[in-house]
């Protein structure tokens, strides 16, 4: 277990919580929960039983990490953005055998306030804007903005803001980290 959990910090028996990572107040982690190296989990963050965090992900105040949500490593979860389970909750219908799982591929934001809606994956290095609404799948290296979430461009790994079309093929230079992408047949793959 980390050498850095708030006293305030809930840790259940069980739970798997990699080297270097850094738990902080009111932050409860159930039992079933993994949870890799180097990560950060803010001040009252909640995961639950059936969650796999990978390395080196950030998760801001205030989130909760539902079952069946995986985030792979790398991954940046801003102030209050949500996470869903299940399509159509009702508190008289249960429902836990109907969570449908969400996938945060490498590298994504998931910006303030924005909200998950259970059973998408979201592509590496995407970018939600703050406040969008996500209801289907993410390419890689899209930036989706708004209620519900439309692609308005991609952005670099680097998480610049790329001068591409959305559809076609193009050619474009992360301005901060020179590394080069290609665009084509509505995808972005990074040059070698």
């Amino acid at each position: 277990m980390s050498d850095s959990v708030h006293p305030t910090a809930i840790i259940d028996t069980g739970a798997h919580i990699g080297d270097g990572t850094r738990i902080w107040h009111w932050t409860h982690v159930c039992g079933g929960a993994r949870i890799g190296r180097d990560c950060s989990l803010g001040q009252n963050v909640f995961v639950a039983n059936r969650v796999r965090i990978g390395d080196n992900v950030k998760i801001q105040n205030n989130v909760s990490v539902y079952d069946e949500v995986t985030l792979e490593d790398d991954v940046f979860c801003g102030p209050s953005m949500v996470f869903t389970n299940v399509y159509n909750p009702r508190s008289a219908v249960p429902r836990k055998d109907e969570y449908r799982p969400t996938l945060v591929k490498r590298g994504a934001t998931l910006g303030a306030n924005c909200t998950i809606v259970c059973g998408v994956t979201i592509g590496e290095y995407a970018f939600i804007g703050a406040g969008s609404v996500i209801t289907k799948d993410v390419k890689p290296y899209a930036l989706m903005v708004g209620v519900p979430a439309r692609q308005i461009g991609w952005m670099s790994g680097h998480g610049e803001r790329l001068e591409l079309p959305l559809t076609g093929i193009g050619r474009a230079i992360c301005p901060a980290s020179r590394q080069g992408y290609r665009l084509q047949n509505g995808q972005i793959e990074r040059e070698d």
